[in-house]
């Protein structure tokens, strides 16, 4: 609540939630995005305008991996791992229960046990972290859906670029399919531009050419769905009358 950052946090979402040109979040390299900050610049917040990427030594997640360890590994966890992988404590266990001791005996090994237990506890840990700390980086970050792809640092002017140039004419094709054909959504114009398009999809040099090359085609499809679009209104307006 200091300075107020949780006020103009919300108001950065209700900005975001209404905009209606493309933006890009990019992590750097070695640039991290948790927690609150995160939830500020969710890509979910505006699906069909905002997309988020990361240069592949950034890291992404509501938590850093220590802390996503204290909370989903906490010592009771590490011990039963521990007691289940390591053999010395499977051995001491197997004594410990297997036998009938004296309480100096089992003392004695529950000693042992703890003392094991002390010296395996930071590599645990560190094992722990070492795992937490994968599920921050690009790729899984991709693989889960958060980013839309990995661009490295080196790329990343020569890849805005493109897909700047990119989203400007598909987002321009995309309006005017919208508004030759109201009842299409914005998923449903990209499929009728993806069906008239062999290149990659994913390729917005290659895209963008298509956007330039096919301009009258493109023009001419518009057209067509503006056609239909009218066509089927008259028809429901005839179905409407013939039920009168």
């Amino acid at each position: 609540m200091a300075g107020e950052i949780l006020k103009f946090g919300a108001m950065i979402v209700d900005a975001l939630r209404e905009y209606e040109n493309p933006v890009y979040i990019y992590l750097p390299p070695h640039g991290e995005l948790r927690g609150g900050s995160w939830v500020v610049v969710d890509p979910t917040i505006n699906e069909e305008k905002m997309s988020m990427f990361a240069d592949p030594d950034s890291r992404g997640g509501i938590l850093e991996p220590a802390g996503i360890t204290e909370v989903k590994f906490r010592v009771p966890d590490q011990l039963k791992v521990m007691h289940r992988i390591d053999p010395q404590l499977q051995l001491l266990d197997a004594e410990l229960e297997g036998s009938d001791m004296d309480p100096d005996g089992q003392s004695a090994i529950k000693e042992q046990i703890k003392a094991r237990e002390d010296l395996l506890k930071p590599v645990y840990l560190q094992a722990a972290t070492e795992f937490a700390d994968l599920h921050d980086k690009t790729g899984r970050m991709k693989a889960k859906g958060v980013i839309s792809a990995a661009v490295p640092w080196e790329q990343s002017r020569e890849y805005f670029y493109n897909l700047a140039k990119r989203r400007i004419s598909q987002d321009a094709y995309v309006s005017q399919l919208k508004a030759a054909d109201s009842t299409l959504s914005t998923a449903a114009a990209l499929d009728i531009l993806k069906s008239m398009c062999s290149a990659d999809w994913e390729d917005n040099t290659a895209i963008s050419s298509f956007y330039t090359d096919s301009a009258a085609e493109i023009a001419a499809k518009i057209a067509s769905v503006k056609k239909e679009s009218i066509q089927s209104k008259i028809d429901a307006l005839n179905a409407q009358l013939g039920e009168l």
